[in-house]
């Protein structure tokens, strides 16, 4: 299998003091493609080092909503700046999470929106993190699109299938975390296994959210392969075809990736 880890943070604990072993793992596992994502503005140098040193990595520019609070100087034009890097392919990750609310909701609002006119300016994929926010996310993401279209992903899909819906309908991607492994993820693999193969992605987002039969470990970019074949006997397909099918996707969301 050939492999694409759309969402990874390879700088993060439990991946950076073993960064060598890490990309060797996972390129034995036939992951060649990874996106290391920011959070802060203070990663962003790290994140593209990362990429400038290894050419199967790529990066992105953003601030989390947990941070939204901190950054409010990370504006449109300085995400733009940042973005034409040649190693940066991505705004983000940016969004809303009200789960936690670790930043004030207006704030992560305006970020986000200062994140979706990065993404028209550039026309680089914004990278949407989403929770307990789906019909504002909505709202945004429908406002901002009638200002100009851009390319997008939501990250981790966990949402319901009507938000999953209406980013297709907007022409997002949908990317597909190690949570469908998950035995209590029902709804999630049901709608999963109904998503079209042309707009399906799949991440680890590392070191998070390690899949079965890795419960409880720290997550790493090796580990896409076993979502993939979960996901493939969930989708009733061959794993290497949807392992090939997620990859092209990749590339032709993040098209700078094959500048």
């Amino acid at each position: 299998m050939k492999l694409a880890d759309s969402h990874c943070h390879l700088i993060y604990k439990g991946l950076g003091e073993q960064q060598p072993e890490v990309l060797a793992r996972a390129r034995d596992a036939g992951v060649v493609a990874m996106l290391n994502i920011s959070t802060r503005e203070n990663e962003w140098n790290q994140v593209i080092a990362v990429a400038e040193r290894e050419a199967d990595v790529w990066a992105s520019v953003g601030i989390h909503p947990h941070e939204a609070d901190t950054h409010p100087h990370v504006d449109t034009a300085k995400l733009v700046e940042r973005a034409r890097h040649p190693r940066v392919v991505g705004i983000g990750e940016s969004g809303l999470d009200y789960y936690y609310d670790h930043s004030d909701r207006d704030r992560q609002r305006a970020s986000f929106r200062a994140h979706l006119a990065a993404a028209r300016e550039t026309q680089l994929p914004i990278i949407v993190h989403t929770r307990d926010a789906e019909e504002d996310t909505a709202e945004i993401l429908r406002e901002e699109m009638g200002k100009g279209a851009f390319p997008g992903v939501i990250h981790c899909f966990t949402a319901s299938r009507a938000f999953g819906e209406i980013a297709l309908e907007l022409g997002f991607y949908i990317s597909i975390s190690g949570i469908v492994t998950f035995k209590n993820a029902r709804d999630l693999q049901e709608t999963a296994a109904a998503l079209p193969l042309d707009r399906l992605l799949i991440e680890t987002d590392a070191p998070f959210l390690a899949p079965v039969p890795h419960r409880g470990k720290t997550g790493e970019p090796a580990f896409v392969a076993d979502t993939c074949r979960f996901l493939a006997q969930l989708r009733g397909e061959d794993p290497e075809a949807l392992a090939e099918a997620t990859r092209v996707n990749f590339h032709t969301l993040f098209s700078k990736t094959t500048a």
